[in-house]
């Protein structure tokens, strides 16, 4: 990201945080059209695309670029409410690290289980969504607690906000999402690293997250299946859906799409029915067609969720989660992280019971 679009970037987030959605659009507009931010406030507003069959609502681009940039309870300023840590059980380890490889360098949180004699049976990359922290995403999804039951390895890399303003993973940057470089390339470099740092075979990496998050997952996936052996996807969105912040925007609210590309992994995917901010329909473009589908459906904590499971076009098991009535949030998570459901089912538990069976 060069110097104009990043300080277009600031401009448009202090204007959305001011109230001026419109004028934060325009600003983004402008930057990507090469125009500059000064112009932006005559650039037209975009029209609204054509209208889809969806139970979710469909928003303005200028009201996604608002809720995004507004960060949830307890994120807002550090001075406000510091994230804690999860708890950690005697004799595990939740710390901070810093990986530096070819393709650039992150600092990450590693859970290790408190049984260091037991072998370790898989490494899962846990990628967080926008404005979130690794400690933050730890404390919502409770992903520690059952690798501490199952032996697994939980690293959580931090994407800092001089790498995105909003802490997103840059799911919609071409340079950010191939196997040569970029943000996909660094991620399955310190995944890889992690695993042969301790020991863990071939096919038991796998990657998960949520939003941005979840995409990024997908991403990995695709471009690293001799590392990644499964992903597991909350609320995001698949591969080649987009190149720039507007057509991620447009994907996210569930815009037409003609290069998308669903996932040729084995995959698990969630998504909630009242997802307002990444429209329920992504969930099908990252499955893509689909054979030999199972439909089942069942009830936690008084929700209801329809499951499918099938094979995807390559061939590899896949199960679609479709949660009635869930927003955007990690289902079955923990209150004292943002963007997580208390409610069932535990996506935690049943991504780690995919990906051990695929192991």
């Amino acid at each position: 990201m060069d110097d104009d679009f990043a300080t277009a970037m600031r401009r448009s987030l202090e204007q959305t945080r001011a109230g001026k959605p419109l004028e934060a659009t325009r600003t983004i507009k402008a930057a990507l059209s090469g125009t500059g931010g000064a112009s932006a406030r005559d650039a037209p507003e975009p029209e609204a695309p054509p209208r889809l069959r969806s139970r979710s609502p469909r928003k303005r681009l200028s009201q996604v670029i608002s809720e995004l940039s507004r960060r949830p309870p307890g994120l807002d300023a550090a001075t406000e409410r510091k994230v804690h840590a999860p708890s950690v059980p005697d004799g595990a380890v939740f710390e901070r690290r810093h990986h530096a490889g070819p393709h650039g360098a992150r600092d990450y949180h590693l859970y290790r289980p408190s049984d260091l004699d037991a072998p370790v049976r898989g490494v899962i990359l846990m990628l967080h969504g926008c404005t979130q922290t690794p400690e933050d995403f730890a404390t919502g999804t409770r992903m520690n607690d059952h690798a501490e039951r199952h032996g697994l390895i939980v690293a959580y890399p931090e994407q800092a906000p001089a790498h995105n303003a909003t802490r997103c993973w840059n799911w919609f940057r071409p340079g950010d999402r191939t196997r040569s470089g970029g943000e996909a390339a660094l991620l399955a470099d310190l995944a890889a690293t992690v695993a042969a740092d301790h020991g863990v075979l071939h096919g038991r990496v796998f990657a998960a997250g949520l939003s941005a998050g979840g995409a990024m997952a997908a991403i990995l996936a695709q471009t690293h299946p001799e590392i990644f052996a499964a992903a597991g996807v909350h609320s995001g969105l698949a591969p080649g859906l987009a190149s720039d912040v507007v057509s991620a925007f447009g994907a996210m609210r569930g815009d037409p799409v003609p290069d998308a590309q669903p996932l040729n992994a084995p995959a698990i995917i969630f998504h909630g029915s009242a997802d307002s901010t990444v429209a329920p329909v992504n969930a099908g473009r990252l499955a893509g067609p689909l054979a030999s589908a199972v439909p089942l459906t069942g009830e936690a904590a008084g929700r209801r969720y329809d499951v499918l499971r099938a094979l995807n076009a390559g061939g590899h098991p896949v199960e679609v989660w479709r949660i009635e009535g869930a927003g955007h949030a990690w289902s079955g998570g923990d209150a004292g992280g943002s963007y997580a459901d208390t409610e069932g089912p535990d996506a935690s538990a049943e991504m780690v019971r995919f990906f051990l069976e695929q192991a």
